[in-house]
């Protein structure tokens, strides 16, 4: 074992530091918003953000929790991002695998018609044509997953990816019998974690925050995803205070900055939680994409 120099180890500790202190700045604010929602409103115009409520106060929660509206708005949230998320990551793997093995024929040919897809676009009236006439996915479900299931960005970097593990391996694996689905499943994708963490991760976050999809396409109440109907909330709240600018109510603050501040915990709460889980992979899946392929 090398015994580290005086000099390395301050430089060491310089850096344990340095990457301990940007830490706790990047966690400031996000403490500073969970602890600011559960004050009033009345405190919070008075004093402002603080990193601890002075009059603590679960209003804010109490607005957003008042109805069933947003259990189900979290349901459909959910159930959109785990189905999503899984469809994706089968149809990105299969066919950046395809793309990636040297053997295919045309392989070129439809890598470009795939990049094509990301320079030019039919356009949204061409797009809620195609998905609620003659898709007729409107108010479904599906309309939240199928339109999204394959990112081409997100396929290339997982091409590459694939592209860069030694082609020695579905060789040897070729010539004991092996078919490109056993390769694929059996070999590939368990040496790719960091890659298919990493990208799912994107997909995750994809899904999670859908709203403008269901602006076009869902009218049924029951299918509002949680992103949508946090922007529902929040327009009511923006007219709530145009109203109470008009009208004078004795005592009445409208919990417009509350409310705000635990939709944004509401909304990132359960998301963050996939970091801590996926961080193994997706340090290591940071270089994803970036090799020649």
């Amino acid at each position: 074992m090398i015994k580290e120099s005086l000099s390395d180890r301050l430089l060491k500790g310089f850096f344990y530091a340095a990457i301990g202190l940007f830490s706790v700045y990047c966690l400031l604010p996000f403490w500073s918003v969970v602890a600011s929602s559960f004050a009033s409103e009345a405190s919070l115009l008075k004093d402002g953000y603080t990193f601890w409520p002075k009059d603590f106060s679960t209003e804010a929660y109490k607005l957003i929790f008042s109805n069933n509206t947003i259990y189900q708005a979290y349901g459909v949230t959910t159930l959109v991002t785990l189905i999503g998320t899984i469809l994706s990551m089968t149809f990105t793997s299969a066919m950046a695998y395809s793309l990636s093995v040297k053997s295919v024929k045309y392989r070129n040919h439809i890598s470009f018609y795939v990049y094509f897809t990301m320079l030019f676009h039919g356009g949204l009236v061409a797009t809620y044509l195609l998905i609620s006439k003659y898709l007729d996915m409107k108010d479904t479900v599906w309309v939240l997953i199928i339109p999204s299931m394959l990112s081409a960005w997100n396929m290339f970097l997982l091409r590459n990816f694939f592209a860069s593990i030694d082609d020695s391996i579905a060789e040897s694996a070729k010539m004991d019998g092996a078919n490109d689905i056993y390769i694929l499943f059996r070999i590939i994708l368990p040496i790719s974690l960091p890659a298919l963490a990493t990208i799912g991760l994107f997909y995750a976050l994809s899904y999670w925050n859908k709203w403008f999809d269901a602006v076009l396409y869902i009218n049924d109440k029951d299918l509002y995803p949680l992103q949508y109907l946090i922007q529902r909330i929040m327009n009511n709240l923006d007219y709530i205070n145009q109203i109470s600018a008009d009208v004078s109510i004795p005592n009445f603050i409208p919990p417009a900055l509350t409310v705000r501040l635990a939709t944004t915990v509401v909304t990132i709460g359960p998301i963050v939680l996939l970091y801590p889980m996926l961080q193994k992979y997706f340090v290591k899946g940071l270089m994803v994409g970036a090799v020649k392929g």
